[in-house]
This record gives structure tokens, C-alpha cells and sequence, in this order.
């Protein structure tokens, strides 16, 4: 069993480094390329919930986040609908790879792991031609230095994710699968779990973007820095936890067009959601369902999430 453990782990390192060097081989094979910046963010927003701050204990894990949103209104910054007839749907299925080593820095736990999202995508924007739909796999991200700490009720994690474009561009759509620009985020995550079970959870991140160079917009188009946090406040029954959680949204610095601010506010975005949780653990295996509304929202869609979440530790 030992001998099998560790041939998983090495065929794991093995393909979390063959695929970074597919994925920046994929970057430097881009010709047309374009991101949506109008309202778009590198980050699944709401992707986390319960446990979030707890990385598991040494080994291997899968985690397959499945993602449905849809929205029929995109905001201005006063928060009123500004595009008649508008519409966004989003079927995302992500594929996440978790490696988490027995060595130690700075007294956390080194982890490492890899997301690679598969989209399904349909966009109604009339000002822009009308509508369009998009599929392929988009925007890898990869963590090759993830640290944890553990305590009896509390746990943190910290790291810095790094989205890659190497999705499908097409500098003449607005339909794209891919930012087309890469994405620096910081992240600190934490839980509380108390000994009759209640739960406090979040993972607070912030953006740094580079810039799109191919942009629809016509130009060169930086997106502001953005903070945003996901959360969860939920109550543990044995196998069975329930709760509530969301994610709260904020840009930060404003959009610029060829070095210039978008007009007439930066473009800055914003957006709270919240919703019902649950998740069911059984054995090596957890399920997790929740739905989760928008509202708050400015400058970009305002729409719905739902999301299965299956955990599987080797």
C-alpha cells in the first residue's frame, strides 16, 4: 500500500509539471487573443465554502467543481440594467488536482495544485452583434507553493494562484473563454470550527492583472485590481454540515484603455452574493450543493450561481 502511495505521488508531481510546461508552451502559441474585460474577473467567484482554510492533511485529492450561472441583466455603476436584452449562461466544469507534501516551511505544511476548467459558454449582448457561444477548455491555474497550518479549532492557508491564458481568444468575438491576459492573486484562507461544530470560513484574495493587449475595446486594456472573499457560516451534524456562504466583490483600482481611465468611473466593479449550503461526507468522499444571489451589483452581469462540488481524497 506505501509502494502504491508513493507511485501515486511521484505520477502526480510528474503531471502537475508536464502540464505547466504544456501551459506555457500553449501561451506562446497564442496569435489572436482577447478577454473579456467588460464586467469580467479571473476568479470563479463563490468556488469555496465549507472548510476553506483547512487544507487536508498530507496526500493526494480531487476536487471537481461544476458551476451553473446565468444572468439577464448587466448592471451600470448606479446599479441599474444598462443592456436591453441581455443574457449570459455559464456551464463550467473544473477539474482540480491537490498535492499536499509531508515537508514543512515555516512550519506549514507545503502543498501545491493545479485547476483546469472545461466551459460551455452563451452570450446575448445586442450593442455587439447579438449573440455568440463559446466551448473549449479555458484558463489554466496553477500554485506550486501552497502553506497550511493546523490548530485544534483553526486552520490557515496562504499562496499565490497564478491564471494562465491559455484558453481559445478570438479578438473578434465577445464570447471568449479566456481573460487573454495573466492573473496574479495573493490568497490567505482560514476556518474556525468550533468543538460542538459551528463553522467560520473564508479565503480573502486580491488581483493583479496584466494587460490585454488584443482587446475588443480596441487597444491595450489593463482591468483594475480587485479584492473579493468567499465565506461560510454553517453548523456541523455528524456526516451532514448546512450553512450559509457567498462572496462579497471589489474593484479597487480602475480599468485603463491604452493607459487611459475608462469613463466615467473606471469600470470598477462590484457584486455581493448569498445563499444556502450543504454538504454531505462519506468516507473519502464529499458532496457539497449550494446556490447563491447576486445583488450590490455594478458594472458588470447580475445573475444566479449554482454549484456541486465532489471531494475525493486518495
Amino acid at each position: 500500500m506505501e509502494k502504491l502511495s508513493t507511485q501515486l505521488r511521484k505520477h502526480f508531481i510528474l503531471m502537475f509539471f508536464l502540464l505547466s510546461a504544456a501551459t506555457f508552451f500553449a501561451i506562446t502559441s497564442v496569435d489572436d487573443a482577447f478577454a473579456t474585460e467588460m464586467g469580467g474577473h479571473a476568479y470563479p467567484l463563490g468556488a469555496e465554502d465549507f472548510y476553506c482554510g483547512a487544507v487536508p492533511p498530507p496526500g493526494i485529492y480531487f476536487i471537481n467543481y461544476f458551476l451553473y450561472y446565468s444572468a439577464d441583466e448587466f448592471n451600470d455603476e448606479n446599479g441599474d440594467s444598462a443592456i436591453e436584452d441581455f443574457d449570459f449562461e455559464a456551464a463550467v466544469n473544473t477539474f482540480r488536482f491537490i498535492y499536499v507534501t509531508k515537508h514543512k516551511i515555516l512550519g506549514g505544511y507545503w502543498g501545491m495544485h493545479l485547476f483546469v476548467p472545461v466551459w460551455n459558454l452563451e452570450v446575448t449582448h445586442p450593442p455587439l452583434g447579438g449573440s455568440q457561444a463559446r466551448a473549449g477548455a479555458g484558463d489554466i491555474i496553477i500554485d506550486p507553493l501552497i502553506l497550511s497550518w493546523h490548530s485544534k479549532n483553526w486552520h490557515f492557508a496562504t499562496g499565490v494562484d497564478v491564471y494562465i491564458p491559455t484558453g481559445r481568444h478570438d479578438d473578434h468575438d465577445f464570447a471568449n473563454i479566456s481573460r487573454n491576459y495573466f492573473t496574479f492573486e495573493p490568497i490567505f484562507a482560514f476556518t474556525y470550527m468550533s468543538d460542538s461544530g459551528y463553522e467560520v470560513s473564508s479565503k480573502f484574495m486580491y488581483d493583479f492583472n496584466t494587460e490585454n493587449k488584443d482587446s475588443i475595446s480596441g487597444g491595450q486594456y489593463l482591468s483594475g485590481q480587485e479584492f473579493h472573499f468567499d465565506y461560510t457560516l454553517g453548523k456541523k451534524f455528524g456526516p451532514l454540515s448546512v450553512g450559509v456562504g457567498g462572496y462579497y466583490y471589489k474593484q479597487i483600482t480602475d480599468d485603463e484603455l491604452n493607459g487611459e481611465k475608462v469613463e466615467p468611473d473606471g469600470f470598477k466593479g462590484q457584486a455581493i452574493a448569498a445563499g444556502p449550503q450543504i454538504k454531505y461526507d462519506w468516507r473519502n468522499i464529499s458532496l457539497i450543493l449550494k446556490y447563491l444571489t447576486e445583488f450590490e451589483v455594478e458594472n458588470r452581469p447580475e445573475g444566479n450561481d449554482l454549484w456541486i462540488k465532489f471531494v475525493y481524497a486518495f
